[in-house]
């Protein structure tokens, strides 16, 4: 284990109440971008009372990069490097190993706008009902040239989430800040493969999320996470949709009408990448998941084009919105 550690505590008072907050980098094969990570948790308005970070058995160098920028940290911050263990269990084993009235995690290659702290400590001290605090995100590329940001396409709601989760639309990762004591009782399933998502059934079920439209947070798009098994991602999503809708009181035939769905509109993501095979079998098997006309048109043309056009659409797209937002 390579560990710094600085022993005093730091203690911050937002909108005249004390506001503890740790956070977790699960860290991984990000020794390239991990530097940008951390600072962007370093330079927060609201400092966090402890950064620790986990190192889940990278290959590259990401440990004494890590060691090398936590030494300019100015709040305590540990460096814990160890063997894979997977996703869900360094968050679960991050959670056990900090305190405070809040918790947040930023993955080793995302980023966090000055401000994301003290937004969403800001908003749940606002919001006592609430189980965590979210927003919108943007995308960027390895050169911190925005791609992309869910503010165009993602319909996020405020307070009762669950229709909002089980159509399949959930908060980015980089955008979340939970109270602490709603993860006492609900923690990251290590046999998921889609452990925020499942995550976010359940919590939604014992309270509101509170919702900033303000951009505070990037997730980074690179050639490390832009090529997901979609396959294993669509029978994860089901299952995790599944037992949620049935704990929320769903009919059988209730679920299955919504699976319909899920599986027509997931078709989309298996055209994006090429997969027109198994995206015809999804359209084609759930017609009636169809949402109207007009969607299964859609669907049948972007069936129709090409990859190579569908691709130039997507480059299109990104340039557009690099255009639109800048960098970070």
């Amino acid at each position: 284990m390579i560990a710094t550690e600085i022993q005093e505590e730091t203690e911050q008072t937002f909108n005249g109440e004390h506001a503890s907050v740790s956070v977790v980098v699960p860290s991984y094969n990000h020794a390239a971008f991990v530097e940008a990570t951390l600072r962007s948790i370093m330079t927060q308005t609201l400092q966090p009372a402890k950064l620790l970070v986990i190192d889940d058995g990278s290959g590259d160098n990401s440990p004494q990069v890590i060691e090398r920028v936590l030494n300019d940290c100015s709040f305590p911050s540990e460096l814990i490097a160890r063997g894979n263990r997977g996703l869900s269990a360094t968050l679960n084993e991050g959670f056990r190993r900090t305190h405070g009235d809040y918790f947040a995690y930023l993955g080793s290659d995302d980023l966090w706008l000055p401000d994301f702290l003290k937004a969403r400590v800001g908003l749940l001290a606002e919001r006592p009902a609430a189980v965590l605090a979210y927003g919108h995100a943007y995308f960027v590329d390895e050169q911190n040239a925005i791609i992309d940001s869910t503010a165009d396409w993602a319909h996020y709601v405020d307070g009762d989430v669950r229709e909002m989760l089980l159509q399949t639309t959930a908060p980015m990762s980089p955008t979340v800040l939970y109270r602490r004591d709603t993860l006492e009782h609900e923690r990251w399933n290590e046999e998921s493969k889609l452990e925020d998502y499942e995550l976010y059934l359940r919590l939604s079920a014992t309270g509101e999320f509170a919702f900033d439209r303000r951009i505070l947070s990037a997730w980074r798009r690179h050639g490390g996470n832009v090529s997901w098994d979609q396959g294993l991602m669509l029978e994860e999503q089901l299952r995790a949709q599944r037992d949620a809708a049935l704990r929320f009181g769903f009919s059988k035939e209730q679920v299955e009408e919504l699976q319909r769905t899920t599986r027509f509109t997931r078709a989309e993501d298996f055209l994006r990448v090429g997969q027109k095979s198994k995206a015809l079998s999804l359209i084609m098997n759930n017609l009636r998941g169809a949402n109207s006309p007009r969607a299964t048109a859609r669907m049948f043309l972007r069936l129709l084009l090409p990859h190579s056009i569908l691709r130039r659409r997507a480059r299109n797209r990104q340039r557009a919105a690099h255009k639109r937002y800048g960098n970070l």
